[in-house]
């Protein structure tokens, strides 16, 4: 539970990077200063090693796809908390290992009917002023991650729900929903 696939295109591209670092270590070791083999090697894992690393995240962002459908939020006043369902569907061709959500509420500083430059744009006296926020030291986000689906076959749905506590203190709050799944 919880593995993350490898689909044939990251094992093409696997087998393909490590035949071109064994290419590069064929070479290094052809080379004339024997003073050189070992940089040329260590340089040679640098490469192909950040190479691996980028490759497998780009073809997990194109091969494994989800989608959210039917999300809902519910608001508990009883003990400020919100409940967020819906579905979490596999529209790719690939296999999935897991799907993380990330929800964030944040404040809404464009929902006001009043609102003037000064309400948006509010300039700071100092440097560690800019950085620090001076109401009760109260964020104007939350934050936070769940993961709610594991092994999802190609076109299968899996419902999910999910509870975090609500900031009662945001004015004008919005959701925002961002889906990672590889």
């Amino acid at each position: 539970m919880g593995f993350t696939y490898l689909t044939i295109i990251h094992k093409i591209v696997l087998w393909t990077l490590l035949f071109i670092l064994a290419l590069f270590i064929f070479f290094s070791f052809k080379q004339k200063d024997k003073r050189l083999i070992l940089p040329m090697i260590f340089s040679s894992f640098l490469v192909v090693g950040t190479l691996t690393v980028f490759s497998l995240f780009v073809l997990d962002k194109y091969t494994k796809k989800a989608k959210l459908l039917r999300v809902t939020h519910k608001r508990i006043l009883l003990n400020e908390s919100i409940t967020i369902s819906g579905i979490v569907k596999n529209v790719g061709k690939f296999k999935i290992g897991k799907c993380k959500l990330e929800v964030k509420i944040a404040s809404n500083p464009m929902a006001g009917k009043n609102l003037s430059g000064s309400a948006v744009f509010n300039p700071k006296a100092s440097i560690s002023e800019m950085f620090s926020n001076k109401e009760n030291g109260k964020k104007s986000f939350v934050k936070k991650e769940f993961y709610i689906a594991y092994d999802l076959d190609p076109g299968v749905w899996q419902p999910f729900s999910v509870s975090m506590k609500f900031p009662p203190y945001l004015k004008n709050p919005y959701l925002k929903y961002k889906l990672y799944c590889h």
